[in-house]
């Protein structure tokens, strides 16, 4: 089949697209469940047997509650030093005191990544880790279908009332008697969405007909991400939080009286904040929450507090399930907290203890087979032997010394067999998907492999070859390599202990997949035994390329492979803005190098020839050839010729020189606009942040459907009909003169200067370095490649989730509309590599005086230049999956990664689509 290189590039990326999506699928785990989903509601959990004989049968039932009503308020994005340093003392005064000299217990609850909402809700809700794969399910929640403290406490009768984010309410639907929902999405509004919840507080704090109030509160986290946690604004918004706090608090008090158990209050957050005012990152300002419980039930402490006890997110659940009487989650990994207990007896204690235990050690057996050669098992077992003999020495009513000290032993046991058995369980997270892992790996080598043996003819001057796929379809060894990979298949799923996710997709689809990597297995052998055969054949034609590499593709090389190199480390993943930075500046440096050898070379090359024309006519004046020839005007036409190859490249001659350095002049400016990454991400820079209105955005949304509009007829008629090439040229450019309108509207308006950078670079890059130069379209190709990388960190992304600006995807809504808003982040987030790919496309499309295949060269190269640290980042987060920063600094590049391929793969469907005029008109 013969394919031109752009259609082959895209075919490729299209095919890498899918190998990345069945690596991603296998390489984000989902987090360990006693049950199915579905099945894990369908009765109450197993509950233990008493630990040691004789006892009385109220051990094998859930303990009474501790608390008669709870409220829950969850402050989004509260940092822990916002109550425990220096702003908790300033602003929420009440809340320090509680913490000083009240009876409460304050802690720091550590939160695991991602720190984005959704997930830390499920965390908070079931114990359990949610999967990082939960980062991307976060704009779109839905129920949650495993077991849960609020389907606990709603089996149990209790009234549940809520107010706040309505991520709650898309997790637990139906659960709530009553609740009023807030978008968690429109992070300009940070008044009306606290409002909203507080007005209903006065009217629900006199009422009796609740159990359980939860509020969720969004201000704070919106003014983080509108203005940063250093902003003005937080100060007064602690304070409002600090007067609603103190409200709830005596209100619960006040009605104590009448009540024969007590009430608890508590304090949570989801995330933190990190300096930028983002979250979903791993940094201490993200995951350090604070964790308050108030209560009447506890003994009020007599000093300051010095520095919290650090606990665990996750902890929350068992917590509050044994506070109300319910069971703990099924697939809860969490800890009793135990100074939340400690005013209980020591039998009530051991009983609370035991029970976390049970439920721990049910989880274990469920995803460890090898469960009873655990240490947490074992140490569990030693911890309820001595229990029994602790229950032995109660029910003889000994109250002496001896059974006062056995209990603080067998307590210390059960807290250090909680510990393990947590651990434990915590690390059944990282159990990866390796049968999908591999099969996803499989697919973008090969495709890695077609591309590179492809390059030579990719970028030949047709920009068409042969592509190997009757022979290798209908071989022997298509069928044998397609009948041993399905043996593996079968074998694999019909083995595992539990299924993969490549196992669960239908057969037919399994087969597809094989039959497509046998196809491409062959056809690799088949074009290297192509290779290895023409080597071997004697040259038909005896003339050489005279083709040389120079420096700039010497340097765009080893930047590439520097760059592939450098993913291996951590910390040049936390920097990689840094990579770019450097790689577009030696570039320029590489560029004026080139600008200099062009125009002094072109200069001498201009006298030389003048003063060759110069001889030639004073010979025939010699000879007395050509006698009919004006020999005065032949002289004079000289010496013009000869002053304006002296005088014509004048201006443009500085103007080329001086382009290189206005370039780094800007891009050290755009350095400066946004500091990213983590080691400098705090130090001040030029940004400042303003607010945009709806009604403005609509009316630019309006303008940019209309120029895209446009663009597009143009670009169908120059398709379907026999339309000139200016046509299709100004429906490109149209377009992208929309696209980047659309960019200006969703940037924050501090970052206006990177798009009219960008704008400046391109078209000093145009004028006079690629036209002057004449460069080719490869080395034009890769240029647009470095410098959208670099454009991307200059809008102030890096490899942390921490820097996605959601509020991107509600600029001109009212409301979060799925599907828009989707496309609206992800278009902001990744502006500066899909402005400057489409630039690239009008650029070689408009350039008249280039070779036809232009278009395929580009293609083809954008196709190979993002494969490579593609499939080498893949092999190397394989490598490293179980490394200390897999999920804080890898996993996050792996997502930015794999959102890029299918980027690139829309970009170059649209080279191909529009290459394809050009291709019949060369095929005519």
């Amino acid at each position: 089949m013969r394919l031109r290189s752009g259609t082959f590039a895209c075919c490729c990326v299209l095919l890498e697209a899918l190998g990345v999506a069945l690596f991603l699928r296998g390489f984000f785990p989902l987090p360990v469940r006693s049950l199915p989903r579905r099945e894990a509601r369908s009765g109450p959990p197993a509950e233990p047997a008493p630990p040691g004989a004789g006892v009385s049968s109220n051990w094998t039932k859930i303990p009474p509650p501790l608390f008669r009503k709870a409220v829950i308020v969850l402050i989004d994005a509260l940092r822990a030093d916002f109550v425990f340093g220096s702003k908790g003392k300033q602003f929420m005064p009440y809340v320090t005191q509680l913490v000083d000299k009240g009876t409460s217990h304050s802690f720091i609850a550590e939160a695991k990544p991602p720190t984005v909402t959704m997930p830390r809700i499920k965390a908070l809700m079931t114990g359990s880790l949610p999967g990082f794969i939960d980062i991307i399910m976060n704009l779109n929640s839905s129920a949650l279908l495993e077991d849960n403290l609020i389907w606990q406490a709603k089996t149990a009768g209790k009234r549940i009332i809520f107010y706040g984010d309505d991520t709650w309410v898309k997790l637990f639907p139906k659960y709530f008697v009553e609740y009023d929902g807030t978008t968690s999405f429109f992070v300009s509004d940070f008044t009306e969405v606290d409002n909203n919840v507080t007005r209903h507080l006065d009217t629900v704090l006199k009422r009796e007909d609740w159990d359980i109030l939860i509020l969720h509160y969004l201000g704070l986290d919106h003014i983080g991400h509108i203005s940063g946690s250093n902003s003005p604004l937080v100060g007064p918004k602690l304070q409002e939080m600090d007067k609603i706090l103190k409200k709830i608090h005596l209100s619960l008090l006040s009605k104590e009286g009448e009540a024969s158990l007590p009430n608890l209050l508590v304090v949570c957050s989801d995330h933190g904040m990190s300096k930028t005012g983002s979250h979903g990152g791993s940094s201490e300002e993200e995951v350090h929450t604070p964790l308050l419980f108030v209560s009447s039930a506890f003994t009020k402490r007599s000093g300051s507090l010095k520095q919290p006890e650090l606990v665990q997110q996750i902890d929350l659940a068992a917590t509050l399930a044994i506070g109300l009487g319910l069971p703990i989650s099924r697939n809860s990994i969490g800890n009793l907290i135990l100074p939340v207990i400690e005013g209980k007896t020591m039998r009530e204690q051991l009983r609370f203890l035991h029970l976390n235990g049970f439920q721990l050690i049910q989880l274990l057996q469920a995803n460890v087979p090898a469960y009873e050669k655990d240490p947490g098992f074992e140490h569990f077992k030693v911890a309820e032997k001595s229990h029994g003999n602790w229950i032995r020495l109660y029910l003889e009513e000994n109250s002496s010394e001896v059974l006062l000290n056995l209990g603080k032993k067998v307590l210390k046991q059960y807290l250090e067999s909680l510990k393990i058995l947590s651990s434990s369980l915590s690390k059944q997270v990282a159990q990866y998907d390796m049968y999908s892992m591999m099969v996803g790996t499989t697919i973008i080598l090969e495709v890695l492999f077609l591309l590179l043996l492809s390059l030579p003819k990719a970028l030949s001057s047709r920009a068409e070859f042969e592509v190997p796929l009757s022979s290798p379809l209908f071989s022997l060894m298509f069928y044998l390599i397609c009948l041993m990979l399905c043996a593996v298949h079968v074998i694999v799923c019909t083995s595992a202990e539990s299924l993969c996710y490549f196992c669960s997709i239908s057969w037919l689809m399994s087969v597809g997949v094989m039959m497509l990597i046998s196809a491409l297995m062959c056809i690799i052998l088949s074009a290297l035994g192509k290779i290895f055969m023409n080597n071997k054949l004697p040259a038909k034609n005896s003339a050489v390329s005279n083709s040389s590499w120079s420096e700039l593709d010497v340097l765009i090389l080893a930047g590439t492979l520097g760059h592939v190199l450098s993913l291996g480390a951590s910390s040049f993943i936390e920097e990689e803005h840094q990579t770019w930075y450097f790689l577009i500046n030696t570039l320029c440096l590489a560029v004026c190098q080139e600008i200099c050898r062009h125009y002094f070379l072109l200069k001498e090359s201009d006298l030389q020839f003048s003063t060759v024309l110069k001889q030639s006519v004073e010979n025939f004046k010699e000879t007395g050839h050509f006698k009919q020839v004006d020999v005065p005007a032949c002289d004079s036409k000289l010496n013009k010729f000869a002053t304006s190859a002296e005088l014509r490249k004048g201006s443009e001659k500085w103007i080329g020189l001086a382009s290189p350095w206005i370039i780094l002049i800007c891009c050290r400016l755009l350095r400066s606009l946004n500091q990213t990454g983590v080691q400098w991400a705090h130090r001040p820079d030029f940004r400042h942040w303003l607010t945009r209105g709806i009604i403005e955005a609509r009316f630019v949304y309006v303008f940019v459907l209309g120029i895209i509009f446009t663009g597009t007829k143009d670009l169908l008629r120059s398709q379907v009909t026999s339309a000139d090439s200016k046509t299709k040229i100004t429906g490109l450019w149209e377009i992208y003169s929309g696209l980047v309108l659309l960019a200006a509207l969703l940037s924050r308006p501090h970052n206006l200067p990177v798009l009219v950078f960008c704008l400046l670079i391109q078209l000093i890059m145009t004028r006079c370095i690629w036209t002057p130069l004449k460069f080719d379209a490869a080395q034009i190709t890769i240029m647009h490649y470095w410098f959208g990388q670099a454009f991307f960190y200059f809008q102030g992304n890096s490899n942390s989730i921490t820097t996605v600006d959601v509020s991107a995807g509600f600029v001109g809504l009212d409301n979060y509309v799925e599907i828009p808003a989707i496309f609206l982040t992800t278009f902001a987030t990744f502006a500066g590599p899909f402005l400057w790919a489409i630039h690239l496309l009008c650029y070689l499309s408009s350039e008249g005086s280039r070779h036809s295949a232009a278009m395929g060269h580009g293609c083809f190269c954008y196709a190979l230049i993002h494969s490579i640290p593609v499939a080498v980042y893949i092999i190397l987060v394989t490598g490293l999956r179980y490394h200390l920063f897999i999920w804080s600094v890898f996993s996050p590049k792996l997502l930015y990664e794999g959102m890029h391929v299918f980027i690139t793969a829309a970009i170059c469907v649209f080279f191909t689509a529009m290459d394809q005029k050009q291709s019949q008109k060369i095929q005519d």
